[in-house]
């Protein structure tokens, strides 16, 4: 199995050690790259594309243009106002930019690791996930793109005694997204939208098959916890929150509703990798909206809270 093992590979882009936010107790986030939908908001914009990416943070930039020298495609320059810019057109993700850089203004978003290699990594944390209640979840990005990864890790996580956790947009074909949730201790599960041409406008895809296996996760018994991020203006609105709760109410196994209140992280993001901050405008949901949204769900039975 080791040997086996040795030859699987993942594109992710960060692991997260002490995590606290992504289930229970002290965990490990794995963030897989790769994500079919392209959220107004998203709060992790580097986990999007399939492919790594180059970071920029021009405000610690020493314009040395060491970078130049050792990117071999030409990818990056320097504009007439000696201010460094990437063609990421010409960007193969090499990543020998970010070995170059001396002030750490370049990041590469995306490696390949080893499932061993991985596995390696997590056990360094067992410590904590055994007096935590904690243990490794799988985020991204979507983690079912790289299902045949996902369910290895997992099974080997499980192997192992470590407790799993798939966060996960739901929006997967039916059959790999079945084989992964059931290898998964519990299912993290995004809800953003339930008026479908509304989700198609913000996100880029329907919310059909998301239902669907939501539908399936529920009636198969599977631990689930729905995560919704609130995000004003989009989904925050009465009539959607209702729909929301009286969706969920009609599914068997529902009872755990964790509300994710926007915020801007992935703004900055958006800025280092060169793209437009299609979120701008957007508030941080009040107090007393949070409150509103945790009403109506408890109201429903749900044990709800923010965050989670």
């Amino acid at each position: 199995m080791k040997e086996a093992n040795n030859r699987m590979n993942a594109l992710i882009f960060d692991v997260k050690r002490y995590a606290v936010h992504d289930g229970p107790g002290i965990r490990t986030a794995v963030f897989f790259k790769g994500c079919p939908l392209n959220c107004l908001w998203c709060h992790n914009p580097e986990g999007i594309e399939r492919f790594p990416e180059i970071l920029y943070r021009p405000g610690i930039c020493g314009r040395c243009y060491a970078c130049l020298n050792a990117c071999p495609n030409g990818a990056l320059r320097k504009d007439d106002s000696k201010a460094l810019t990437i063609a990421r057109e010409l960007c193969n993700g090499c990543g020998l930019c970010v070995e170059g850089c001396p002030y750490d203004a370049l990041q590469l978003a995306g490696r390949q690791v080893n499932l061993n290699a991985l596995l390696g990594e997590i056990e360094r944390d067992r410590i904590f996930h055994d007096q935590s209640g904690g243990g490794v979840t799988l985020t991204g990005g979507e983690p079912v793109l790289q299902h045949e990864f996902a369910i290895c890790l997992l099974r080997e996580l499980r192997n192992s005694s470590i407790h799993s956790a798939l966060d996960t947009s739901g929006y997967a074909p039916e059959d790999l997204f079945h084989r992964v949730a059931l290898e998964s201790d519990i299912i993290l599960y995004d809800l953003k939208l339930m008026d479908d041409e509304k989700h198609r406008e913000v996100t880029g895809v329907s919310n059909e098959l998301i239902i669907k296996n939501l539908k399936w996760a529920a009636n198969s018994g599977l631990d689930l916890v729905i995560r919704i991020p609130l995000i004003p203006g989009i989904n925050d609105n009465d009539h959607e929150i209702r729909n929301k709760a009286e969706f969920l109410a009609t599914l068997e196994n529902i009872r755990y509703v964790n509300i994710l209140p926007y915020h801007r992280g992935g703004e900055e993001k958006a800025r280092r990798l060169g793209r437009t901050i299609r979120s701008r405008g957007i508030e941080i949901p009040s107090e007393e909206k949070l409150s509103m949204v945790l009403k109506i769900f408890r109201d429903y039975g749900f044990e709800a809270k923010v965050g989670g």
